[in-house]
């Protein structure tokens, strides 16, 4: 059996029960070293064989795999957050499935949850964006003439912007290019989110690369822009007293409104 495993954003308590138990009983993992924290290693039991996969090409991915598979060997693929984002899972399940190799999924959290968890944040806030896009720069990997940088920023939502810690001058240039944000929204900066040497910076979008630059974030940051980053929203109506549920029904006696100082829950 082969089972595809998401590391967590970045912790290693934050990996899910399931995929600790898998690392427990695996007798050979291979894991994204670039990316996964080593420190995930140490669920493994003492006999485990364990790859880099950094080191690897996908051919040669596939060969451990295929080998332990046929010494009835139980493998984890180990990949970073969870992998049905950038994680490069499908070619691997696909050249499974053709040799008639059976194999599961268990999901991780995504390290742009991590980083709304640095930020202390949420990203969708009534009145401010109830959207979320998760995109990338085009560098030598492209991407589609329809999801260009400067078209997914003309929504003006919450955007969560992966794999482009090396372009930050024409990112921001891109996201005001869209003409939904200006260079003053806010934008945040969060690297390595969730791991010991996690670090956050705040700034706005046209200061997102010199913040990078003074604050030395290169790879594994992520970059946060919108709304959701200032201070404005509506309350919700989930919790509203004088809004009317399934499970409750709104109280003539309530107050209309409930300014965003005496907030204390959101949706």
């Amino acid at each position: 059996m082969i089972d595809f495993v998401g590391a967590g954003s970045g912790a290693a308590d934050l990996i899910t029960v399931r995929g600790k138990t898998l690392l427990e009983q695996a007798d050979v993992i291979i894991y994204a070293g670039s990316l996964v924290n080593p420190a995930l290693l140490d669920y493994a039991k003492p006999d485990c064989i364990i790859y880099n996969s950094a080191k690897m090409t996908l051919e040669e991915v596939l060969d451990v795999m295929i080998d332990a598979e046929a010494q009835g060997k139980h493998t984890v693929r180990l990949h970073t957050g969870d992998p049905c984002l950038y994680g490069a899972i499908r070619e691997q399940m696909n050249v499974l499935d053709e040799k008639g190799i059976s194999y599961a999924y268990t999901p991780g959290v995504s390290s742009f949850c991590g980083a709304a968890a640095a930020l202390k944040a949420e990203y969708t806030l009534p009145n401010v964006s109830q959207s979320v896009i998760i995109t990338r720069m085009e560098g030598r990997t492209p991407v589609p003439e329809g999801e260009a940088m400067r078209k997914m920023a003309s929504h003006g939502c919450s955007m969560v912007i992966f794999l482009s810690a090396s372009l930050l001058d024409a990112l921001q240039e891109e996201l005001i290019a869209g003409g939904a944000y200006s260079a003053d929204t806010p934008a945040a900066l969060v690297y390595k989110a969730t791991w010991p040497d996690e670090r956050v910076a705040h700034c706005t979008v046209g200061t997102i690369a010199q913040t990078a630059r003074e604050n030395n974030m290169t790879k594994t940051t992520l970059v946060c822009v919108g709304g959701f980053l200032g201070s404005e929203y509506d309350r919700s109506k989930l919790y509203d007293p004088t809004f009317s549920t399934g499970f409750r029904a709104a109280s003539s006696h309530a107050a209309a409104s409930v300014s965003n100082a005496d907030t204390t829950d959101k949706d």
